[in-house]
């Protein structure tokens, strides 16, 4: 596969793996910010290659083929920002873009080695899971912060939006995977939260809290 069909595949898998059913054309397009008329032209070349069923203005699904060579893929990347964190100490708002450069590495020995190098995690630093070499994917039991009540405590298991601008935010106010925090109340009025978080009260909006995934303590 060429990198721009990776990319293609890898952008299918994820917007499915959020909606459950078949992805437009527009849908595409608008995530991958190109023509309509140039994303059919891909699907076309990913349908010959048994990648994915392709119907004219009916959507695109993944066929099994191509669903485990976009989960390699997602492999690949994660691993790589899990390496660049835990072993370059890069912080997790600067790994997407080097990680979308390195996830075209075609060697398969080597992300399996790297693999056992970092001792196989199961997650990347932004809590998203890293699929196994078989494809094999452990989900975690999740929340959306905005889905709390008063008084509940939810540990940080990762972000729904991890944009660079994001995680600086997080950063700034000391939210990372791991940390616990507290909803101390919810404003009726716009549903933004007061939580305390490492000892320190933090008033946050809901879009906020609805981009931070959480295991409830």
């Amino acid at each position: 596969m060429t990198f721009s069909e990776e990319n293609y595949l890898k952008t299918i898998y994820h917007i499915t793996a959020l909606s459950g059913v078949e992805v437009s054309t527009n849908a595409i397009a608008e995530k991958m910010e190109t023509k309509a008329s140039s994303v059919t032209d891909m699907l076309k070349k990913l349908a010959d290659k048994e990648l994915i069923v392709y119907k004219k203005y009916q959507g695109v699904l993944l066929t099994e083929k191509g669903k485990l060579s976009a989960k390699m893929i997602v492999r690949k990347h994660r691993l790589w920002e899990v390496f660049l964190v835990d072993k370059l100490q890069f912080s997790w708002d600067e790994v997407h873009d080097i990680a979308e450069q390195l996830e075209h590495i075609k060697s398969e020995k080597l992300i399996n080695k790297l693999d056992d190098f970092l001792g196989n995690p199961t997650e990347d630093p932004h809590g998203d899971p890293i699929p196994d070499v078989n494809g094999k994917i452990i989900k975690i039991e999740k929340l959306l912060l905005s889905e709390l009540k008063e008084n509940q405590i939810g540990i940080c298991v990762g972000v729904k939006d991890s944009s660079a601008e994001f995680l600086k935010y997080l950063d700034k106010n000391k939210i990372a995977l791991g940390v616990s925090i507290k909803v101390n109340s919810i404003e009726e009025f716009d549903l933004s939260l007061n939580v305390k978080v490492n000892e320190s009260d933090l008033l946050i909006t809901h879009k906020i809290a609805g981009n931070i995934f959480v295991k409830v303590a």
